[in-house]
């Protein structure tokens, strides 16, 4: 019998245990709480953004042979590590990119009319009719940084509605996208939705120099990444400013709520939980592909081994 691990957000359990009827499914919040016995019998850890996988941690699981993100990033697998082991990952790019693009639509437009600030301002009984003088969002340049299943995604979503729309330009991307050079984006955008891969080379990289920049088009930034790919300290003091006009977050996670304590005063920000994908026919989408992966995944190796 094979052993699967679901940490808890990674996908629904009672899916795995109706498709994988001869396979033993256990469920937990995180990764820590994982009793040994059942970490050392593994073959299988289905994982949600949250759960780091480190190399230390990949040792409690001597068994592994797959590991199954249901969803884009990897930022949070040491992939050097599965791949030394020979345990095979399997991720789903696509199924939740039209889902994360829709939520960016959303805050674009939430931003372009100050939504959040009015909501803000309503919720400490404040009226602030006269600062949520809004714009157009026909009349708005967009930037989308990042050229992958999300950011396309959002290019389709956001192109029929806004004056223009650029990539940064990178040598992967796609030919067929309009693609503008990095240093030409910050002057150039109202509104910059930040789709990249979390790597030391995109950390923070939405900070002080950046905003600095693009301080003379008062842009929005939309942040559909991971949040560590801007710098949310200087972000909020360009929002306080004035330097920014709004600023909207999804991929928040419990940890990061300190970062966007905003209590002093109503600000043009939306920040949510990591709800980018968090639609039922995506999960429901989702939950079959893990299903499906590791029923194939297990036919093909009977005791749930190797890849």
């Amino acid at each position: 019998m094979s052993t699967v691990i679901v940490i808890n957000g990674g996908c629904d359990p009672a899916v795995l245990r109706s498709r994988l009827t001869s396979a033993a499914v256990h469920a937990y919040p995180d990764l820590d709480s994982i009793p040994a016995a059942v970490a050392n019998a593994a073959d299988a850890l289905v994982l949600r953004s949250g759960a780091v996988l480190s190399a230390a941690t990949l040792d409690r699981f001597p068994a592994l042979a797959h590991v199954v993100r249901a969803g884009s990033g990897v930022d949070n697998i040491d992939v050097a590590a599965l791949d030394r082991r020979g345990v095979r990952l399997h991720r789903n790019p696509v199924a939740g990119a039209a889902a994360v693009a829709e939520w960016a639509l959303a805050a674009s437009m939430a931003l372009a009319r100050r939504m959040p600030l009015g909501q803000a301002g309503a919720a400490i009984g404040e009226h602030l009719k006269k600062a949520c003088l809004g714009q157009s969002l026909s009349q708005c340049r967009a930037a989308v940084w990042g050229g992958g299943q999300v950011g396309q995604a959002v290019g389709r979503a956001l192109g029929p509605v806004v004056a223009d729309l650029a990539y940064n330009r990178w040598p992967s991307h796609p030919d067929h996208l309009p693609q503008r050079a990095e240093h030409q984006l910050a002057a150039w955008a109202d509104l910059h939705v930040v789709a990249l891969p979390l790597t030391s080379s995109t950390t923070a990289m939405f900070g002080a120099e950046f905003l600095h920049r693009a301080a003379a088009c008062r842009p929005m930034i939309v942040c559909v990444g991971r949040v560590e790919t801007i710098d949310p300290v200087a972000c909020l003091a360009a929002l306080r400013s004035g330097d920014l006009s709004g600023l909207a977050v999804d991929a928040v996670e419990a940890r990061h709520l300190p970062l966007f304590d905003t209590a002093r005063r109503p600000l043009n920000l939306l920040v949510t939980p990591h709800i980018g994908a968090q639609r039922a026919d995506v999960r429901r989408a989702l939950d079959r592909w893990v299903a499906d992966r590791l029923a194939a995944a297990f036919t093909a190796t009977p005791a749930g081994r190797g890849a």
